[in-house]
């Protein structure tokens, strides 16, 4: 089926990127280590961070790393643009909801997980930590603008149970990979958990999906920072952190693999722009000059601050078409 400008779907990871949304870039720590959850994010950078920016915007502790954050996100919206895809960006935090999201802090910089489309289906997830659970307001208006009058669906989970953090469900894009109508999904337990996955088959199955749960090891946010899809037949992973191995459909297909600290910098969380062109960061050139020697053109953006945060160009951006 063709595609259009009016469309909202994703059939792949590969699928040519035709609509995309890029990240803004706002942090506000929670006022208290106890309001993160039940456990701090071990990835280095992550945490690093946090222990800087409790109760605190992140542009007023690092004014220039913030400058840089946002330079770096231009620069990948100016790089796919130059590719002929469309770019939106989400609006910024209103005053209103800062104020809401009160001592647990705020967060509007992956936008990746707080929603994510499957086929043309378009779902709102929910986010485990609670500094992040306004994080899909400002991609609010986008969506009511795009979605809203093409023919997709528009679904989203339901309410978290109460608790810290609680039963939820949780369901983040970071987790979710889609191949055709088979989706692949995270489970760490530091995000997306066993409910969300299973609403996410109850909800998908009817439509012919198949939702195919991967084991994380517990520090591990999301399945893409342990597994990346450039094309089909192509892969890169770090076995390290996919304890039962690559789901079976893919364990035929030629892999690129990366060591726990490559994993660690974000080395499986590039974009690929169609099947033949990848974003990646300079840090992982060697990675870079693998998918060179198979073809595939390697586009390079610094992406070093983004990094810091536990995620690089595929939690940065979330598709709205991706199809041939």
């Amino acid at each position: 089926m063709p595609a259009d400008a009016r469309s909202v779907r994703v059939d792949s990871e590969f699928a040519p990127l035709r609509t995309v949304v890029v990240s803004r870039n706002e942090f506000r720590g929670p006022a208290d280590p106890a309001l993160i959850g039940p456990e701090m994010p071990t990835e280095p950078g992550a945490a690093d961070i946090l222990n800087a920016v409790w109760g605190k915007d992140f542009g007023a502790v690092y004014p220039d790393r913030q400058q840089r954050w946002e330079a770096e996100r231009d620069e990948l919206a100016a790089v796919l643009r130059r590719h002929g895809v469309e770019v939106l960006r989400p609006r910024t935090f209103t005053a209103a909801e800062k104020e809401a999201a009160g001592p647990a802090g705020y967060a509007n910089f992956f936008v990746r997980d707080p929603w994510f489309t499957v086929g043309d289906h378009v779902i709102e997830g929910v986010l485990q930590f609670p500094h992040r659970r306004l994080e899909v307001l400002p991609s609010r208006d986008l969506l009511l603008d795009r979605v809203m009058p093409s023919d997709a669906h528009y679904v989203s989970l339901p309410q978290p149970g109460v608790g810290l953090p609680g039963p939820g469900p949780f369901l983040e894009g970071g987790d979710v990979l889609v191949l055709g109508k088979d989706v692949f999904v995270g489970l760490s337990g530091m995000a997306t958990n066993a409910l969300g996955i299973a609403w996410l088959t109850k909800y998908l199955r009817p439509h012919g999906f198949t939702v195919v749960p991967v084991r994380l090891p517990r520090h591990v946010l999301h399945l893409d920072c342990a597994l990346g899809l450039v094309r089909e037949g192509l892969l890169i992973a770090c076995p390290e952190r996919l304890p039962d191995g690559l789901p079976l459909r893919l364990r035929d297909w030629e892999r690129i693999e990366v060591g726990e600290d490559e994993a660690a910098a974000m080395a499986t969380n590039g974009l690929p722009i169609d099947a033949e062109t990848y974003v990646t960061d300079p840090e992982f050139e060697r990675v870079g000059k693998q998918l060179e020697a198979r073809g595939v053109t390697v586009e390079y953006v610094d992406f070093a601050v983004s990094r810091l945060f536990g995620g690089a160009f595929r939690c940065s951006t979330q598709p709205l078409l991706r199809a041939d």
